[in-house]
């Protein structure tokens, strides 16, 4: 996923914020350190724009983990 293309859909709708998700079919939804990473890069990217991020879900068959339960946005 690229950073400015997150950015473009989101102003291409008038976006104040999103809430992003993706899975993890290894069935663990623990974020991996490029997770975080991307997760960061996105934030930055948006904020250029006054767009915030809400939450970021990682989806693993009936888990999830969220980043803003865990302080990680």
């Amino acid at each position: 996923m690229y950073p400015r293309e997150v950015v473009k859909e989101a102003l291409a709708r008038n976006a104040a914020s999103v809430m992003l998700a993706h899975n993890h079919p290894s069935g663990t939804p623990d974020p991996s350190e490029s997770d975080l990473l991307l997760t960061r890069a996105l934030m930055q990217a948006l904020a250029l724009v006054d767009i915030r991020i809400l939450d970021h879900f990682v989806v693993a068959g009936h888990k999830v983990h969220s980043f803003a339960e865990h302080g990680q946005l």
